[in-house]
C-alpha cells in the first residue's frame, strides 16, 4: 500500500483529495456537525489542508497532536498555530493552543488509514493512536477518507479497532 501511494503524483492526490473532501462536505452529518475533528495530511494521506483552511471560521476544526502513546486534541486557529509535532514531526497546533477535552461534544472525525474494507473495517499504521480516541469519542460519526485503491474487499482486524461509520474515495 506505500508503495501505491508513493506512486500517485503529488497534483494528483490533491485532485483526488479534493473530491474526496467535497464528498465528505455533501454528508448530512457535516452540514450539522459544530465539531470536527480531522487530521493534518502527511504526503501519502488524502490531502486535507485546503478543507481545514476553507471550514475553520464556520466550524470548529480540531487536529490530533501526538502525547506519547495518546492523541490530544486542539482547535485550529489558522495557519499560524500550527507547529512541527515533536514524535514525528507532523504540522499540529502548537502547545500553547489550548487543549479540547469535550470529546462528547465531537460531531464528526475524518479518519485516515493506510487500507479500509467494505465493511468499515480501518488498518492504521500500527500504534493504536486512532482507536484508543475513537473508542472515547462514542457520539461522532467516524468518517474514513481513502484513495479507491486504498479499498479492499477484507483487512485483517483485531478486537480492539474500531469501525468506521462510513468510508469515502474518490468515486
Amino acid at each position: 500500500m506505500r508503495e501505491l501511494k508513493r506512486a500517485v503524483p503529488m497534483e494528483e492526490k490533491l485532485q483526488r483529495s479534493d473530491a474526496i473532501m467535497h464528498s465528505v462536505e455533501q454528508l448530512q452529518q457535516f452540514e450539522k456537525a459544530r465539531v470536527v475533528l480531522l487530521y493534518w495530511s502527511m504526503a501519502d494521506e488524502v490531502q486535507t489542508h485546503n478543507f481545514v483552511e476553507r471550514w475553520y471560521k464556520e466550524k470548529t476544526m480540531l487536529l490530533p497532536c501526538v502525547d506519547g502513546d495518546n492523541l490530544k486534541l486542539r482547535r485550529y486557529t489558522g495557519p499560524e498555530c500550527m507547529v512541527a509535532g515533536e514524535q514525528f514531526g507532523i504540522g499540529e497546533p502548537s502547545p500553547q493552543t489550548p487543549e479540547w477535552t469535550d470529546l462528547d461534544a465531537v460531531d464528526m472525525i475524518v479518519v485516515p488509514g493506510v487500507a479500509f474494507d467494505h465493511n468499515g473495517n480501518r488498518m492504521g499504521r500500527g500504534r493504536g493512536f486512532y482507536d484508543r480516541l475513537l473508542k472515547s469519542t462514542p457520539n461522532a460519526v467516524k468518517v474514513g477518507v481513502a484513495y479507491d485503491f486504498q479499498m479492499l474487499d477484507t483487512i485483517p482486524t483485531e478486537p480492539h479497532d474500531v469501525k468506521m461509520d462510513k468510508v469515502i474515495t474518490e468515486s
